[in-house]
């Protein structure tokens, strides 16, 4: 088993803390090398898995959301790997990805909104797909996938689900 295997399958969360201790967990089981992708709706608690991830890691902070430039190193405090957090959701297409010249290689990598943007970056990496939970029975069919604004709450629980691709 390597990387992330040993977590694979679904797990919920019930508050941003537990979300932040996720991270953390997986912050310590990665390496160089390794790719995480998040999926997500805005508000499902990406940044603060990466937040948590980069505790796990040890790196510099503050992890915030790399929205307006990207991507964000955050260089290890603790002679490890750096985390370089990335923001996929303004790219067009992985040729961008690309063209942010990540070192993929010697970096943890997180991206966020990178469904369909990694195919081809590594032979193996991982997702973190996120779902927000309303009452204990997922996404609110009733609304066609729009909750009401009270059950946006960031404290909500939330569905975890890590898989390994390919």
């Amino acid at each position: 088993m390597s990387g992330l295997d040993a977590l694979v399958g679904q797990r919920e969360i019930l508050s941003p803390g537990d979300m932040e201790a996720l991270g953390e967990q997986i912050g310590r089981m990665l390496r160089p090398g390794d790719l995480v992708v998040l999926t997500g709706p805005l508000g499902a608690g990406k940044t603060t898995l990466t937040r948590g991830i980069g505790q796990g890691l040890g790196v510099r902070g503050p992890i915030q959301s790399p929205t307006f430039v990207l991507a964000r190193t955050h260089p290890s405090l603790v002679g490890g790997a750096p985390l370089v957090h990335v923001d996929a959701y303004r790219l067009g297409s992985p040729a961008e990805l690309d063209d942010l010249d990540i070192d993929f290689d010697g970096s943890v990598v997180i991206v966020e909104w990178g469904r369909g943007m990694v195919d081809g970056v590594r032979d193996t990496w991982w997702e973190l797909e996120i779902e927000r939970e309303w009452h204990g029975h997922g996404q609110d069919d009733a609304c066609s996938g729009v909750a009401h604004e009270a059950e946006l709450d960031a404290a909500a629980p939330r569905l975890v689900t890590i898989s390994r691709h390919p």
